[in-house]
C-alpha cells in the first residue's frame, strides 16, 4: 500500500468517524463571524462606545460658534412703603404689582486659547475611539475563529479517540480468541482491557471538552452550536507568511497596529490637555450683545418701562487662583508622562507577540508536515506490527504500542494543523491588516 494511499484511506476514516459522531453540520466559520458581529454584546458595547467618542468632535467644534440665550422672568410684588409725609409723620402705602424681565443674549469667543486644544484634544480622542473599535472588530474576528477552531478540535479528539477505542477493542477481542484457542495469555487480555479502559475515560473527558467548546461559540453567537463545518485537509494550504521578512511584518504592525494607534491618540490627547490646562494663564476676550427689556423692575419707578440695548468687548483676566491651574497642570504632565510610557510598552510587546506569530506560521509549516510524516510512519508501524505478530515476532502488546502511538500522532498533527491557523489570524490581526473579509479566505479552507 503506497503513502498517498494510506493517507487518503486514514483520511476517510476520520471523515467518515466524524460525520458519525456529528451527522451534519449547520454553520461555518463565516455564518458564525456573521451571528457574532450581530449578537455578541462585547462588539455592540465597543460600537457604543465609538460612537460616544466621536461626539467629542462636535462639541469641541460648537465651543467656537456664538452662545445665544434667552431670559424671561415674570414676578408678582406685594410693595409696602413706610416713610414720613410732609408732615414728618410715618406712613405706610401699599403696592401690588407685575414686574417682568425679558433678555436676549449673545456671547461671541474671539479668543479663548483653551478651545484650540480642546479641539485637538477631541480629534486625538475622536482617533483613538475609531482605532479602539478596529482593534476590537479585529479581536472579534479572533475569539470566533479561535473558538470556532478549538470547537473542531475539540470534536476532532473525540473522533480520534474512538478510532483508538475501536482498535483497542478489536485487540480486546482477538486476545480473548487467542486465550481460548491456546494461543495467547492473560496478559494480553489484561493490557488490551486496560488500554481500552483508559480510551473509554479520555472519550469521556473529550465530550466534555466539546460540550464546553460549543458553549464558548454560543456565547459569541447568541444561539445553540450543535454542527459545525470541519476543516478539509486537502484545501488546506500550508504557505510561510508573506512578507517572509519578520522585520517586515515588525514594520507593519508599527504602522498600522489599531492598538499602537488607539495608543498614540491617547498620546497626543494628553499632550492637548496639558496645553489647554495651562491656558488657564492666559485672558479670554469675548463679544457680548445684549437686548433687555423691563418693566417695574425698579421699585423707586413702579410701572416704568426700559428697553437697553447693549454691545461690546468683555476681558476676563486671570490673577490669582490659589495655584489650582499650577496643579492642573502638573497632573496634565504626569498623565502625558504615562501615556508615553504606555505607548513604549505596548510598542515592545507587540514586537515580542508578531516575533511569537510569525514563528508559529514559519515553523507551523514545517511542523504540520512533520506529524504528516510522523502519522504515516506510525500507521505503517501499526500495520508492520499486526504483520509481525501474525508471524510470530512481535507480541499483542507491541500492537498495542503501535496504536497508540499512532494515535497520539494524529492528534498531535490536528493540533498542529489548528496552532498553524490560529497564528495566520492572529499575526494579520496584530499588523492591522486582519479584516472581516479574510474570513471568506479561512471559510474556504472548511468542508462545505
Amino acid at each position: 500500500m503506497s503513502h498517498n494511499f494510506r493517507r487518503a484511506a486514514i483520511a476517510a476514516a476520520v471523515t467518515a468517524a466524524a460525520c458519525a459522531a456529528f451527522p451534519a453540520w449547520s454553520i461555518d466559520l463565516a455564518e458564525a463571524y456573521r451571528l457574532a458581529r450581530e449578537q455578541d454584546a462585547s462588539i455592540r458595547a465597543s460600537r457604543a462606545a465609538a460612537d460616544a467618542g466621536r461626539e467629542r468632535l462636535p462639541q469641541a467644534r460648537a465651543q467656537f460658534f456664538p452662545n445665544i440665550s434667552a431670559n424671561f422672568s415674570r414676578n408678582k410684588n406685594d410693595l409696602e412703603t413706610t416713610a414720613p409725609n410732609a408732615f414728618g409723620i410715618e406712613s405706610t402705602t401699599n403696592d401690588k404689582y407685575t414686574s417682568s424681565n425679558d433678555t436676549l443674549t449673545l456671547r461671541q469667543p474671539i479668543y479663548r486659547k483653551q478651545l484650540f486644544a480642546q479641539y485637538r484634544q477631541a480629534k486625538a480622542l475622536v482617533e483613538d475611539a475609531n482605532a479602539s473599535l478596529e482593534r476590537d472588530e479585529q479581536n472579534l474576528v479572533m475569539r470566533v475563529t479561535q473558538a470556532y477552531f478549538e470547537a473542531l478540535q475539540a470534536e476532532e479528539q473525540v473522533v480520534l479517540i474512538g478510532l483508538q477505542k475501536t482498535a483497542y477493542a478489536a485487540q480486546l477481542d482477538s486476545a480473548r480468541k487467542s486465550l481460548t484457542a491456546g494461543a495467547g495469555t492473560r496478559t494480553d487480555i489484561d493490557e488490551a482491557q486496560a488500554r481500552l479502559d483508559l480510551a473509554l475515560a479520555q472519550e469521556l473527558e473529550a465530550r466534555q471538552n466539546v460540550d464546553l467548546a460549543r458553549r464558548r461559540l454560543q456565547v459569541l453567537i447568541n444561539q445553540p452550536v450543535t454542527q459545525l463545518a470541519p476543516v478539509d485537509v486537502r484545501k488546506l494550504q500550508l504557505t510561510p507568511p508573506t512578507p517572509a521578512s519578520l522585520e517586515e511584518w515588525m514594520a507593519l504592525a508599527e504602522a498600522a497596529s489599531p492598538e499602537l494607534q488607539a495608543a498614540r491618540a491617547q498620546v497626543e490627547a494628553a499632550r492637548a490637555d496639558v496645553e489647554r490646562v495651562k491656558a488657564g494663564h492666559y485672558p479670554t476676550l469675548d463679544a457680548v450683545a445684549q437686548i433687555s427689556r423691563s418693566n417695574s423692575e425698579n421699585v423707586t419707578r413702579l410701572f416704568s418701562r426700559y428697553d437697553n440695548k447693549q454691545i461690546g468687548l468683555q476681558l476676563a483676566i486671570p490673577i490669582f487662583q490659589g495655584g489650582y491651574v499650577n496643579s492642573q497642570v502638573r497632573q496634565a504632565l504626569a498623565v502625558l508622562e504615562r501615556n508615553e510610557n504606555q505607548l513604549e510598552e505596548l510598542r515592545r510587546d507587540l514586537g515580542v507577540r508578531v516575533h511569537g506569530e510569525f514563528r508559529g506560521v514559519t515553523e507551523g509549516v514545517l511542523k504540520v508536515r512533520a506529524f504528516e510524516q510522523a502519522v504515516r510512519s506510525s500507521e505503517q508501524l501499526a500495520v508492520s506490527s499486526r504483520r509481525s505478530h501474525e508471524a510470530g515476532a512481535r507480541t499483542r502488546i507491541d500492537i498495542l504500542n503501535a496504536e497508540q502511538q499512532a494515535g497520539l500522532a494524529r492528534r498531535d498533527l490536528g493540533q498542529a494543523r489548528f496552532q498553524y491557523l490560529l497564528a495566520r489570524v492572529r499575526l494579520k490581526a496584530l499588523t492591522g491588516g486582519l479584516r472581516p473579509e479574510n474570513i471568506d479566505e479561512v471559510n474556504g479552507w472548511l468542508q462545505h
